[in-house]
């Protein structure tokens, strides 16, 4: 939106994310990037990193009371992808950050760093202005798909669903591949062997009694390695 004004752009950006402020100037400072800044504490760096944190504390929260049931490790990996730069990026680009920034001439396109520093900025920007409430409601708000997705992945008995859901959003988005390494018994009575690569990585296999079974197990021995566990299902050597 070129052509309007600071006072225009802040009133614009109220709208879109949602949220009204008292104290205007806080989000004008969130909006403005280093490079269309007068001096190096009127940017939105500080925001950044205080907006960064207030993120990770309510993201681990809703994580904790939505999981219960849910071990350290899988939370950790979840919570890395709900505020990944590439969502984070992603939620800026969603709510149309992008047209109301303060950036400095020479900008043909905004990079996703700079997408994500504003949205973490914007929401150190709504806890400094209305407090731990205000920035918890905001981020439960723009962050919903994000946490949908993840809810949707946590079926138990679904590991390759959750182990889909970590990969695509995590920063790699690499998707999770299944490999038969070997099969044995009698035609009725089959054992079947798989392995998950993520990448070039790969896990723990594992058995089962039917393919289906041994992708869940192979699945699940990956969402533990990737979450620094040992995997549950380690016979598969």
């Amino acid at each position: 939106m070129t052509g309007l004004t600071r006072t225009e752009k802040t009133a614009r950006c109220q709208e879109a994310i949602g949220y009204r402020f008292q104290d205007v100037k806080l989000l004008e400072t969130a909006l403005t990037h280093t490079s269309g800044a007068a001096t190096p504490y009127s940017s939105n760096e500080r925001m950044e990193f205080l907006g960064d944190a207030v993120l990770g504390q309510i993201i681990t929260e809703k994580l904790y009371h939505t999981f219960p049931d849910l071990r350290e490790g899988p939370l950790s990996i979840i919570k890395g992808s709900v505020v990944s730069r590439r969502t984070c990026a992603r939620i800026a680009h969603t709510l149309g950050l992008s047209d109301f920034l303060f950036l400095g001439k020479g900008f043909t396109a905004i990079p996703e760093s700079i997408l994500a520093n504003a949205i973490e900025s914007v929401i150190a920007a709504v806890y400094l202005d209305g407090g731990y409430e205000a920035a918890r409601r905001f981020i439960e708000s723009v962050f919903h798909d994000e946490f949908e997705a993840a809810s949707r992945a946590m079926d138990s008995d679904n590991h390759k669903s959750e182990l889909q859901n970590l990969t695509q959003h995590g920063t790699g988005a690499l998707k999770p591949v299944y490999h038969l390494l070997d099969e044995q018994g009698p035609e009725h009575r089959k054992c079947f062997k798989v392995q998950a690569q993520i990448g070039e990585r790969f896990f723990q296999a594992a058995w089962g009694n039917t393919k289906k079974t041994a992708e869940q197990k192979a699945a699940e021995n990956a969402v533990a390695q990737l979450a620094g566990e040992a995997p549950p299902w380690p016979d598969g050597d």
